[in-house]
């Protein structure tokens, strides 16, 4: 027995030709590769330009009328995975708390300044910042927020860790590393020096998690971009 549930398309998003770097795509959801520089989708500040008008074209030129559906969102000089589900049903499978308890999401991010301890863990509850439309804070008053990170190698003046977010907070993992202090490299929102790489040195590698319809483990993973690799060189 087969059901056709429809989709309408996503109201007023336009699509825009924009190159995709298509990591996996089946008939319920597709994992794409973000660039840095690009918004997930449209915001008051953006209404072209971003992943989300990307994938209307790209989906609008296979013939498909699909709702935007994003599952996780990645900060716009963030890169690395990104998740879209293809229907309702399976954007709710995936926001699930136990889809997210079988779903295991690493970045690799630069930070500034040599870790002492091989590996740890953040609890800190995080909150916007009364006086600031875009910064988050560590605050009493905020939601729960936890951070598990481990150091893959030690340079003179920074670290590179591998960084596994409990929960996914707005700004998350650039909070926890500069109230620590050791903001990102390029994260000049929060205190990271730009000289030597001008965006956030943040890049989302690999989601391991549950097909969410066919019940098997799926391992997902993204290339180093090539600024983050030169800045690595540039630290050793």
């Amino acid at each position: 027995v087969e059901f056709e549930f429809p989709d309408r398309n996503s109201g007023n998003l336009l699509p825009e030709f924009i190159p995709l770097d298509i990591v996996f795509e089946d008939d319920y959801f597709i994992v794409i590769n973000k660039e840095a520089g690009i918004p997930t989708h449209p915001s008051g500040c953006h209404y072209m330009g971003t992943l989300a008008n990307g994938l209307m074209y790209h989906w609008m030129e296979k013939g498909k009328n699909i709702t935007i559906r994003p599952v996780n969102r990645l900060d716009k000089n963030t890169s690395g995975l990104v998740i879209f589900a293809k229907s309702s049903h399976v954007q709710q499978l995936m926001s699930r708390q136990d889809f997210k308890s079988n779903s295991v999401k690493k970045y690799l991010a630069v930070v500034q300044g040599v870790f002492e301890a091989d590996s740890g863990t953040i609890d800190a509850p995080i909150a916007r910042e009364r006086l600031h439309s875009m910064r988050r804070v560590v605050r009493n008053d905020g939601a729960e927020a936890v951070t598990h990170y481990k150091v893959i190698e030690r340079y003179e003046d920074y670290s590179l860790l591998e960084i596994m977010p409990e929960t996914g907070r707005t700004h998350q993992i650039r909070v926890h590393m500069a109230q620590l202090g050791h903001p990102l490299l390029g994260d000049e929102l929060y205190g990271g020096s730009q000289e030597k790489i001008q965006r956030h040195a943040l890049h989302a590698y690999k989601i391991e998690m549950l097909h969410p319809i066919e019940n098997r483990m799926l391992d997902f993973s993204a290339e180093l971009p090539s600024d983050m690799k030169k800045l690595i060189k540039k630290c050793f």
